[in-house]
């Protein structure tokens, strides 16, 4: 009999404890950090197959860096070739699950650049034809 008094004597103390401090319980606690305060919301949510939400808009940063570097080497590389390495980088260091794909869209934009400084060289401006 004991034991079941002061199981309810404990629950009791719980929920006036957290009577007390509802409140606060709605807002995000703050946490010190070395440069300032920092709310709890900067951690990223989690979906429901666990995963983080930042890594799912990494890889999709992945696979557009890849997507605009392969489209680069065709046209307007002066523009898509710095976009796929921004996007691959940020991809890289969000710590994507597809690092190939992130990789190749690295390199895909450094060749767009490169595409685009042979054929600036060979004909002097930024502007260029297939034409000639």
């Amino acid at each position: 009999m004991q034991l079941t008094a002061d199981t309810e004597t404990q629950a009791q103390t719980k929920t006036q404890a957290d009577t007390q401090t509802g409140a606060q319980a709605d807002a995000p606690a703050d946490v010190q950090t070395g440069g300032g305060v920092q709310t709890e919301e900067a951690v990223p949510e989690r979906t429901t197959a666990g995963r983080a939400v930042g890594r799912k808009d990494a890889d999709g940063m992945a696979v557009a860096s890849f997507v605009l570097g392969l489209v680069g080497l065709l046209v307007l590389n002066v523009f898509l070739g710095p976009i796929a390495i921004v996007l691959a980088s940020l991809a890289l260091w969000r710590g994507t699950s597809r690092r190939g794909r992130a990789l190749l869209g690295l390199g895909l934009g450094v060749a767009d650049l490169v595409v685009l400084g042979a054929l600036v060289a060979a004909d002097g401006t930024l502007s260029w034809s297939i034409a000639g």
